[in-house]
């Protein structure tokens, strides 16, 4: 098993800043962190995987291990905006974390015609893009799965934090086998308000392990992204950092980039 790790620009969605989304980039980066794009900043319906977008994202990101949130429009995906977004990630080489919803299944159904996902996995698999799809009702989740063999799971420990049927270790059991991605977040169990981990009362220091033990059975190439609000985003950092590596121990702690001090995250 092999984990890198990217922080989410949901970080940067809960405050108001000057920062440009190069700036952004340049912030993370030297934090020796990869980046996890939004389809569009909030506020704005403006999707930045369109693609005259394409030169920016890839100078902002360029050296940087990136990956993708899908798109989940209200009125739905197109094929086309799928094969858009998809080919934007093969540009990026960059993993694509979906929804359910974003690929026309609703939450906690059966699932029944899979014309339409067939068709964007099939897309996924030319450009040899790796799809994620992210914790919804764990067994809507494994019938997608079990459907389609090249979709792999991105599990979100706040999700799994949360649901009253299904207990953590059971996303973990069900789900690590083929997890390629993990959001990284904690919560109190009433809410999923992606609090930074290892809170008192939060996600337990068991499950924490639980999981980690579990990924570490499978040659699994994994992307963990830091997805916390509502702190800044250098505390941010620096709590979640503190509790998965020093007291966790987890793999391959991100490395701070020469010069590093020089560049703040100022929102004001």
């Amino acid at each position: 098993m092999q984990i890198r790790y990217v922080i989410s620009t949901m970080v940067f969605w809960w405050r108001e800043n000057r920062l440009s989304f190069e700036q952004e980039c340049e912030f993370i980066g030297s934090r020796g962190f990869g980046i996890e794009l939004w389809p569009n900043i909030k506020g704005h319906s403006e999707c930045r995987y369109e693609r005259r977008n394409w030169p920016r994202l890839a100078a902002a990101t360029d050296g940087m291990l990136v990956s993708m949130r899908s798109r989940c429009d209200n009125d739905g995906l197109t094929l086309e905006q799928w094969n858009e977004q998809i080919e934007c990630a093969k540009l990026l080489d960059a993993n694509i974390v979906t929804s359910l919803q974003s690929l026309g299944v609703p939450d906690g159904t059966e699932v029944n015609g899979c014309n339409f996902i067939a068709e964007v996995v099939k897309l996924a698999e030319l450009n040899n893009v790796k799809l994620c799809l992210e914790t919804g009702n764990l067994a809507t989740l494994k019938q997608v799965g079990e459907k389609f063999e090249s979709l792999c799971y991105c599990l979100d420990t706040g999700y799994a934090n949360l649901d009253p049927e299904f207990s953590f270790k059971q996303y973990v059991d069900d789900l690590a086998p083929r997890v390629a991605h993990l959001h990284l977040t904690d919560n109190y169990g009433q809410t999923d308000d992606h609090e930074p981990p290892g809170l008192r009362g939060g996600i337990s220091r068991n499950n924490w392990i639980y999981l980690l033990n579990a990924l570490s059975r499978y040659n699994n190439d994994i992307v963990g992204s830091f997805e916390m609000c509502p702190c800044m985003p250098s505390v941010m950092i620096r709590q979640a950092s503190e509790f998965l590596f020093d007291e966790l121990k987890w793999p391959n702690r991100p490395r701070k980039q020469p010069g590093h001090a020089g560049v703040i995250y100022n929102p004001t």
